[in-house]
Protein backbone atom coordinates (compact mmCIF):
# COMPACT_ATOMS: atom_id res chain seq x y z
CA UNK A 1 0.00 0.00 0.00
CA UNK A 2 1.59 3.63 -0.86
CA UNK A 3 0.86 5.94 2.14
CA UNK A 4 0.54 8.96 -0.37
CA UNK A 5 -2.71 7.44 -1.61
CA UNK A 6 -5.53 9.52 -1.58
CA UNK A 7 -8.39 8.55 0.54
CA UNK A 8 -10.63 7.57 -2.15
CA UNK A 9 -7.27 5.53 -3.30
CA UNK A 10 -7.17 3.57 0.15
CA UNK A 11 -11.35 3.65 -0.01
CA UNK A 12 -10.87 1.14 -2.68
CA UNK A 13 -7.46 -0.58 -2.69
CA UNK A 14 -6.59 -0.55 1.26
CA UNK A 15 -6.19 -3.70 3.45
CA UNK A 16 -6.07 -6.07 0.74
CA UNK A 17 -3.88 -7.19 -1.64
CA UNK A 18 -4.27 -10.52 -3.49
CA UNK A 19 -1.62 -12.99 -4.48
CA UNK A 20 -0.53 -14.19 -7.80
CA UNK A 21 -3.69 -15.70 -8.91
CA UNK A 22 -5.70 -15.03 -5.87
CA UNK A 23 -8.80 -13.50 -5.45
CA UNK A 24 -9.40 -10.17 -6.65
CA UNK A 25 -12.06 -9.58 -3.55
CA UNK A 26 -11.22 -10.36 -0.29
CA UNK A 27 -12.20 -13.97 0.52
CA UNK A 28 -14.64 -14.23 3.30
CA UNK A 29 -13.04 -16.96 5.75
CA UNK A 30 -15.71 -17.72 7.08
CA UNK A 31 -14.28 -20.34 10.07
CA UNK A 32 -13.81 -20.45 13.90
CA UNK A 33 -10.68 -22.02 13.15
CA UNK A 34 -7.12 -22.40 11.79
CA UNK A 35 -5.05 -25.60 11.09
CA UNK A 36 -1.48 -25.47 12.06
CA UNK A 37 1.14 -28.17 11.70
CA UNK A 38 2.81 -27.91 14.98
CA UNK A 39 1.89 -27.29 18.43
CA UNK A 40 4.52 -24.44 19.22
CA UNK A 41 3.46 -22.22 16.43
CA UNK A 42 -0.30 -22.33 18.26
CA UNK A 43 1.72 -22.03 21.73
CA UNK A 44 3.50 -18.78 20.07
CA UNK A 45 0.29 -17.45 18.60
CA UNK A 46 -0.63 -17.87 22.21
CA UNK A 47 2.11 -15.85 23.65
CA UNK A 48 1.89 -13.05 21.10
CA UNK A 49 5.39 -14.49 19.81
CA UNK A 50 4.22 -14.65 16.25
CA UNK A 51 1.17 -13.13 14.03
CA UNK A 52 -1.55 -15.05 12.92
CA UNK A 53 -4.53 -16.50 13.52
CA UNK A 54 -5.89 -19.34 16.11
CA UNK A 55 -9.56 -18.32 17.03
CA UNK A 56 -11.67 -15.83 15.27
CA UNK A 57 -12.93 -14.51 18.70
CA UNK A 58 -9.86 -12.80 18.27
CA UNK A 59 -8.91 -12.29 15.04
CA UNK A 60 -9.85 -13.43 11.59
CA UNK A 61 -8.24 -12.92 7.88
CA UNK A 62 -11.46 -11.08 7.35
CA UNK A 63 -11.83 -9.01 9.62
CA UNK A 64 -8.22 -7.84 9.59
CA UNK A 65 -8.49 -7.03 5.78
CA UNK A 66 -11.70 -4.87 7.19
CA UNK A 67 -8.94 -3.49 10.38
CA UNK A 68 -6.56 -2.46 7.90
CA UNK A 69 -8.84 -0.75 5.36
CA UNK A 70 -10.12 1.65 8.09
CA UNK A 71 -7.16 2.34 9.86
CA UNK A 72 -5.22 3.30 6.63
CA UNK A 73 -8.23 5.69 5.52
CA UNK A 74 -8.02 7.20 9.44
CA UNK A 75 -4.66 7.75 9.09
CA UNK A 76 -3.94 5.26 12.35
CA UNK A 77 -1.42 2.53 12.63
CA UNK A 78 -3.95 -0.33 13.72
CA UNK A 79 -7.86 -0.84 14.34
CA UNK A 80 -9.75 -3.43 16.08
CA UNK A 81 -13.36 -4.27 14.80
CA UNK A 82 -16.18 -4.81 17.11
CA UNK A 83 -19.43 -6.61 17.23
CA UNK A 84 -20.90 -2.68 17.22
CA UNK A 85 -20.51 0.89 17.24
CA UNK A 86 -21.50 0.60 21.45
CA UNK A 87 -18.80 -1.76 22.09
CA UNK A 88 -16.42 0.04 20.32
CA UNK A 89 -16.97 3.31 22.48
CA UNK A 90 -17.15 1.60 25.24
CA UNK A 91 -13.64 -0.72 24.83
CA UNK A 92 -12.43 2.14 23.46
CA UNK A 93 -12.44 3.64 27.04
CA UNK A 94 -12.61 0.24 29.31
CA UNK A 95 -8.76 -0.34 27.61
CA UNK A 96 -7.42 2.90 29.41
CA UNK A 97 -9.91 3.22 32.77
CA UNK A 98 -11.02 0.91 35.30
CA UNK A 99 -13.08 1.05 38.57
CA UNK A 100 -12.32 4.44 40.53
CA UNK A 101 -11.57 6.48 37.37
CA UNK A 102 -12.92 9.20 35.97
CA UNK A 103 -13.62 10.41 32.09
CA UNK A 104 -14.44 13.75 30.54
CA UNK A 105 -16.96 13.69 27.72
CA UNK A 106 -18.71 16.31 26.08
CA UNK A 107 -22.24 16.69 26.41
CA UNK A 108 -23.83 16.36 22.67
CA UNK A 109 -23.60 12.59 22.53
CA UNK A 110 -25.99 9.92 21.01
CA UNK A 111 -28.74 9.06 23.72
CA UNK A 112 -27.41 5.27 23.56
CA UNK A 113 -23.77 6.58 24.83
CA UNK A 114 -25.05 8.69 27.27
CA UNK A 115 -26.81 5.54 28.99
CA UNK A 116 -23.71 3.60 28.19
CA UNK A 117 -21.62 5.94 30.14
CA UNK A 118 -24.13 7.27 32.86
CA UNK A 119 -25.58 3.92 33.56
CA UNK A 120 -23.43 0.49 32.43
CA UNK A 121 -20.52 2.53 33.31
CA UNK A 122 -21.35 3.82 36.51
CA UNK A 123 -22.56 0.68 37.44
CA UNK A 124 -18.73 -0.13 36.88
CA UNK A 125 -17.40 2.50 39.05
CA UNK A 126 -16.66 4.47 36.48
CA UNK A 127 -17.52 8.01 36.87
CA UNK A 128 -18.40 10.68 33.97
CA UNK A 129 -18.35 14.28 34.01
CA UNK A 130 -19.84 15.94 30.97
CA UNK A 131 -19.02 19.17 29.58
CA UNK A 132 -21.03 21.41 26.86
CA UNK A 133 -19.95 21.49 23.44
CA UNK A 134 -19.39 25.40 23.54
CA UNK A 135 -17.12 24.94 26.50
CA UNK A 136 -13.82 26.80 26.78
CA UNK A 137 -10.53 25.13 27.86
CA UNK A 138 -10.43 26.85 31.18
CA UNK A 139 -14.05 24.77 31.88
CA UNK A 140 -12.86 21.83 30.34
CA UNK A 141 -10.05 22.06 32.30
CA UNK A 142 -11.81 22.31 35.54
CA UNK A 143 -13.87 18.99 34.85
CA UNK A 144 -10.17 17.29 34.81
CA UNK A 145 -9.62 15.40 37.79
CA UNK A 146 -6.19 13.31 39.08
CA UNK A 147 -7.92 10.29 38.25
CA UNK A 148 -9.36 11.27 34.85
CA UNK A 149 -7.76 8.88 32.21
CA UNK A 150 -9.54 10.38 28.75
CA UNK A 151 -11.27 12.90 26.69
CA UNK A 152 -14.63 11.78 24.69
CA UNK A 153 -16.32 13.19 21.87
CA UNK A 154 -18.32 13.02 18.63
CA UNK A 155 -17.01 14.65 15.71
CA UNK A 156 -20.73 15.36 14.24
CA UNK A 157 -22.48 15.54 17.49
CA UNK A 158 -25.70 12.61 17.54
CA UNK A 159 -28.17 14.42 16.43
CA UNK A 160 -27.22 17.94 17.69
CA UNK A 161 -25.10 18.22 14.80
CA UNK A 162 -22.76 19.90 16.81
CA UNK A 163 -19.11 20.19 15.03
CA UNK A 164 -16.25 19.45 17.49
CA UNK A 165 -13.50 21.83 18.28
CA UNK A 166 -11.07 19.48 18.09
CA UNK A 167 -7.92 21.45 18.15
CA UNK A 168 -9.37 22.86 21.25
CA UNK A 169 -10.37 19.54 23.15
CA UNK A 170 -6.77 17.80 21.58
CA UNK A 171 -4.92 20.46 23.27
CA UNK A 172 -6.62 20.37 26.95
CA UNK A 173 -6.35 16.74 26.52
CA UNK A 174 -2.79 16.36 25.91
CA UNK A 175 -2.04 19.16 28.72
CA UNK A 176 -3.18 16.57 31.24
CA UNK A 177 -1.62 13.65 29.89
CA UNK A 178 -5.01 12.10 28.14
CA UNK A 179 -6.02 11.07 25.20
CA UNK A 180 -8.45 12.39 23.03
CA UNK A 181 -11.13 10.09 21.89
CA UNK A 182 -13.50 10.78 18.96
CA UNK A 183 -16.57 9.19 17.78
CA UNK A 184 -16.13 9.64 13.81
CA UNK A 185 -18.96 7.81 12.82
CA UNK A 186 -21.59 10.74 11.29
CA UNK A 187 -17.62 12.23 9.28
CA UNK A 188 -16.44 9.59 8.28
CA UNK A 189 -12.70 9.45 7.49
CA UNK A 190 -13.80 10.82 3.78
CA UNK A 191 -14.66 14.31 5.55
CA UNK A 192 -12.54 14.29 8.43
CA UNK A 193 -9.42 12.70 9.57
CA UNK A 194 -9.72 13.49 13.14
CA UNK A 195 -5.93 12.25 13.80
CA UNK A 196 -4.72 15.56 11.48
CA UNK A 197 -6.24 18.01 14.31
CA UNK A 198 -4.86 15.84 17.68
CA UNK A 199 -7.10 12.99 18.05
CA UNK A 200 -5.35 10.14 19.54
CA UNK A 201 -7.91 7.26 19.26
CA UNK A 202 -11.12 7.53 16.71
CA UNK A 203 -14.69 5.18 16.75
CA UNK A 204 -17.38 4.05 14.25
CA UNK A 205 -20.70 2.78 14.34
CA UNK A 206 -19.46 0.86 11.09
CA UNK A 207 -23.25 0.15 10.95
CA UNK A 208 -23.76 3.74 9.28
CA UNK A 209 -22.02 5.46 6.16
CA UNK A 210 -18.84 2.80 6.52
CA UNK A 211 -21.50 -0.19 5.95
CA UNK A 212 -24.10 2.16 3.87
CA UNK A 213 -26.48 -0.40 2.89
CA UNK A 214 -27.84 -0.92 6.15
CA UNK A 215 -26.99 -4.44 6.29
CA UNK A 216 -24.14 -5.24 9.54
CA UNK A 217 -23.98 -3.78 12.77
CA UNK A 218 -20.58 -3.14 13.49
CA UNK A 219 -18.02 -0.97 14.91
CA UNK A 220 -14.20 -0.50 14.99
CA UNK A 221 -11.35 1.51 17.53
CA UNK A 222 -8.57 3.30 14.97
CA UNK A 223 -4.94 4.14 17.70
CA UNK A 224 -3.17 6.82 15.62
CA UNK A 225 -0.20 5.83 17.24
CA UNK A 226 2.89 7.92 18.89
CA UNK A 227 0.64 8.66 22.27
CA UNK A 228 2.53 8.37 24.98
CA UNK A 229 0.85 5.61 27.37
CA UNK A 230 3.70 5.32 30.10
CA UNK A 231 3.62 8.71 31.21
CA UNK A 232 2.20 6.93 34.78
CA UNK A 233 -1.33 6.96 34.25
CA UNK A 234 -1.71 3.97 32.49
CA UNK A 235 -0.01 1.22 33.87
CA UNK A 236 -2.02 -1.57 32.22
CA UNK A 237 -0.30 -0.90 29.38
CA UNK A 238 2.84 -0.35 30.99
CA UNK A 239 3.40 -3.29 33.33
CA UNK A 240 3.63 -6.76 32.41
CA UNK A 241 0.31 -9.29 32.05
CA UNK A 242 0.00 -11.66 34.02
CA UNK A 243 -2.24 -13.36 31.44
CA UNK A 244 0.37 -13.29 28.63
CA UNK A 245 3.71 -14.22 30.60
CA UNK A 246 4.70 -10.81 31.31
CA UNK A 247 3.68 -9.29 27.87
CA UNK A 248 4.40 -5.48 28.70
CA UNK A 249 2.52 -3.80 25.70
CA UNK A 250 4.74 -0.72 25.59
CA UNK A 251 7.37 -2.28 25.82
CA UNK A 252 6.64 -5.34 23.39
CA UNK A 253 4.46 -3.80 20.95
CA UNK A 254 5.55 0.12 21.03
CA UNK A 255 3.99 0.78 17.35
CA UNK A 256 0.52 0.13 18.90
CA UNK A 257 0.22 -1.13 22.28
CA UNK A 258 -3.32 0.22 22.71
CA UNK A 259 -5.11 -1.80 20.11
CA UNK A 260 -3.16 -4.82 21.19
CA UNK A 261 -4.41 -4.36 24.60
CA UNK A 262 -7.84 -4.09 23.87
CA UNK A 263 -8.00 -6.96 20.94
CA UNK A 264 -6.00 -9.69 23.55
CA UNK A 265 -7.81 -8.57 26.34
CA UNK A 266 -11.11 -7.29 26.08
CA UNK A 267 -11.72 -8.93 22.95
CA UNK A 268 -10.40 -12.06 24.45
CA UNK A 269 -12.71 -11.79 28.05
CA UNK A 270 -15.83 -10.33 26.60
CA UNK A 271 -16.03 -11.87 22.96
CA UNK A 272 -17.34 -9.15 20.69
CA UNK A 273 -15.49 -9.06 17.71
CA UNK A 274 -17.01 -8.74 14.51
CA UNK A 275 -18.10 -11.59 12.49
CA UNK A 276 -16.27 -11.97 9.32
CA UNK A 277 -19.56 -11.49 7.12
CA UNK A 278 -20.37 -8.50 8.67
CA UNK A 279 -16.73 -7.30 7.57
CA UNK A 280 -16.73 -8.95 3.98
CA UNK A 281 -20.20 -6.58 3.50
CA UNK A 282 -18.72 -3.41 5.42
CA UNK A 283 -15.52 -3.55 3.16
CA UNK A 284 -17.85 -3.27 0.14
CA UNK A 285 -19.47 -0.23 1.29
CA UNK A 286 -15.98 1.50 2.65
CA UNK A 287 -15.07 1.12 -1.07
CA UNK A 288 -17.72 3.33 -2.47
CA UNK A 289 -17.59 5.42 0.31
CA UNK A 290 -16.04 8.42 -1.41
CA UNK A 291 -18.84 7.96 -4.11
CA UNK A 292 -21.56 8.28 -1.88
CA UNK A 293 -20.43 10.88 1.34
CA UNK A 294 -20.37 13.21 -1.59
CA UNK A 295 -24.22 12.28 -2.92
CA UNK A 296 -25.31 12.52 0.59
CA UNK A 297 -23.81 15.75 1.72
CA UNK A 298 -25.18 17.54 -1.85
CA UNK A 299 -28.34 15.83 -0.64
CA UNK A 300 -28.36 17.27 2.51
CA UNK A 301 -27.63 20.66 1.85
CA UNK A 302 -30.33 20.86 -1.20
CA UNK A 303 -33.19 19.48 1.00
CA UNK A 304 -32.12 21.42 3.80
CA UNK A 305 -32.12 24.47 1.89
CA UNK A 306 -36.04 23.66 0.37
CA UNK A 307 -36.93 23.05 3.72
CA UNK A 308 -35.80 25.94 5.29
CA UNK A 309 -37.31 28.23 3.02
CA UNK A 310 -40.52 25.78 3.61
CA UNK A 311 -43.74 28.17 5.22
CA UNK A 312 -44.88 24.94 7.36
CA UNK A 313 -41.23 24.32 8.98
CA UNK A 314 -40.00 26.43 12.13
CA UNK A 315 -36.02 25.92 11.75
CA UNK A 316 -33.17 23.66 10.00
CA UNK A 317 -30.33 22.77 11.52
CA UNK A 318 -27.28 21.56 9.12
CA UNK A 319 -24.03 23.13 9.59
CA UNK A 320 -23.74 22.83 5.84
CA UNK A 321 -26.05 25.99 5.92
CA UNK A 322 -25.17 29.33 5.53
CA UNK A 323 -25.81 31.38 8.85
CA UNK A 324 -25.85 27.96 10.66
CA UNK A 325 -23.70 28.44 13.92
CA UNK A 326 -21.94 25.26 12.98
CA UNK A 327 -21.20 26.83 9.31
CA UNK A 328 -17.36 27.68 10.06
CA UNK A 329 -16.21 25.48 12.28
CA UNK A 330 -17.91 22.85 9.62
CA UNK A 331 -15.95 24.44 6.96
CA UNK A 332 -12.69 23.96 8.98
CA UNK A 333 -12.82 20.33 10.02
CA UNK A 334 -15.08 18.97 7.03
CA UNK A 335 -14.41 21.65 3.96
CA UNK A 336 -15.91 18.59 1.41
CA UNK A 337 -19.62 18.50 3.12
CA UNK A 338 -21.05 17.56 6.67
CA UNK A 339 -22.49 14.60 6.41
CA UNK A 340 -26.14 13.69 5.32
CA UNK A 341 -27.78 14.11 8.62
CA UNK A 342 -29.67 16.99 9.54
CA UNK A 343 -32.77 18.27 12.35
CA UNK A 344 -35.78 20.49 11.71
CA UNK A 345 -38.93 21.42 13.46
CA UNK A 346 -42.93 21.77 12.14
CA UNK A 347 -44.64 24.10 13.07
CA UNK A 348 -47.02 23.09 15.50
CA UNK A 349 -44.73 21.37 17.48
CA UNK A 350 -44.17 17.36 17.98
CA UNK A 351 -47.43 17.07 17.06
CA UNK A 352 -47.42 18.41 14.25
CA UNK A 353 -44.18 17.04 13.36
CA UNK A 354 -45.58 13.29 13.88
CA UNK A 355 -48.26 13.68 11.14
CA UNK A 356 -45.93 15.03 8.59
CA UNK A 357 -43.54 11.95 9.34
CA UNK A 358 -46.27 9.50 9.26
CA UNK A 359 -47.36 11.69 5.95
CA UNK A 360 -44.08 10.92 4.26
CA UNK A 361 -44.16 8.23 1.07
CA UNK A 362 -40.42 8.24 0.19
CA UNK A 363 -38.50 8.53 3.58
CA UNK A 364 -39.58 6.24 6.22
CA UNK A 365 -39.66 6.50 9.76
CA UNK A 366 -36.55 3.98 10.93
CA UNK A 367 -34.70 3.37 13.55
CA UNK A 368 -31.35 3.97 11.73
CA UNK A 369 -29.16 6.55 10.04
CA UNK A 370 -26.74 7.31 7.69
CA UNK A 371 -27.29 4.79 4.91
CA UNK A 372 -28.58 5.40 0.97
CA UNK A 373 -31.98 5.53 1.64
CA UNK A 374 -33.70 8.37 2.83
CA UNK A 375 -35.47 7.67 6.71
CA UNK A 376 -36.72 10.15 9.27
CA UNK A 377 -36.76 9.92 13.45
CA UNK A 378 -38.06 11.57 16.36
CA UNK A 379 -35.15 11.97 19.29
CA UNK A 380 -36.87 12.39 22.10
CA UNK A 381 -39.39 9.66 22.02
CA UNK A 382 -37.01 6.84 20.21
CA UNK A 383 -33.33 6.53 20.25
CA UNK A 384 -33.07 9.40 22.89
CA UNK A 385 -36.25 8.08 25.18
CA UNK A 386 -34.40 7.05 27.79
CA UNK A 387 -32.51 10.12 29.00
CA UNK A 388 -34.03 12.59 31.46
CA UNK A 389 -35.17 16.29 30.57
CA UNK A 390 -31.92 17.80 31.76
CA UNK A 391 -30.32 15.20 29.46
CA UNK A 392 -32.04 15.78 26.79
CA UNK A 393 -31.10 19.40 26.73
CA UNK A 394 -28.09 18.88 27.20
CA UNK A 395 -27.76 16.31 24.19
CA UNK A 396 -29.32 19.21 21.93
CA UNK A 397 -32.46 17.17 21.73
CA UNK A 398 -36.04 19.52 21.68
CA UNK A 399 -39.32 18.23 21.81
CA UNK A 400 -40.06 18.85 18.25
CA UNK A 401 -36.87 17.37 16.54
CA UNK A 402 -37.27 15.53 13.52
CA UNK A 403 -33.94 14.09 12.95
CA UNK A 404 -33.30 13.02 8.64
CA UNK A 405 -30.82 11.23 7.20
CA UNK A 406 -30.79 12.14 3.85
CA UNK A 407 -30.08 9.09 1.16
CA UNK A 408 -28.86 8.56 -2.44
CA UNK A 409 -32.53 9.18 -3.98
CA UNK A 410 -33.01 12.37 -6.66
CA UNK A 411 -33.52 15.31 -4.66
CA UNK A 412 -36.35 16.53 -7.09
CA UNK A 413 -38.33 13.43 -5.48
CA UNK A 414 -36.97 14.30 -2.42
CA UNK A 415 -38.09 17.80 -2.27
CA UNK A 416 -41.95 16.60 -3.47
CA UNK A 417 -41.99 14.01 -0.48
CA UNK A 418 -41.35 16.34 2.46
CA UNK A 419 -43.86 19.30 0.36
CA UNK A 420 -46.17 16.73 0.54
CA UNK A 421 -46.21 15.59 3.85
CA UNK A 422 -45.87 19.08 5.51
CA UNK A 423 -48.74 20.00 3.44
CA UNK A 424 -50.57 17.60 4.04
Amino acid sequence: MNKDWKIETLAVQAGYTPENGGARVVPIAQSTTYKYDDAQSVADLFDLKREGFFYTRLANPTVDCFEKKVAAMEGGVAAVATSSGQSANALALLNIARAGDHIVAVSSLYGGTVSLFTNTFKKMGIEFSFVLPDASAEEIEKAIRPNTKAVFAEMLANPALVVLDVEKMAAVAHKHGLPLVVDNTFPTPYLCRPFEFGADIVTHSTTKYLDGHATSVGGIVVEKGGFDWGNGKFPELVEPDPSYHGTAYVRDFPACPYSVKLRVQWIRDLGNPMMPFNAFLTMMGCETLHVRMDRHCSNALELAKFLAAHPQVSWVNYPGLEGNPQYDMAKKYMPKGVSGVFCFGVKGGSKAGEKVMNALKLAAICVHVADLRTCVLHPASMTHRQLTEEELVAAGVSPDLIRVSVGLEHIEDLKADFDQALNA
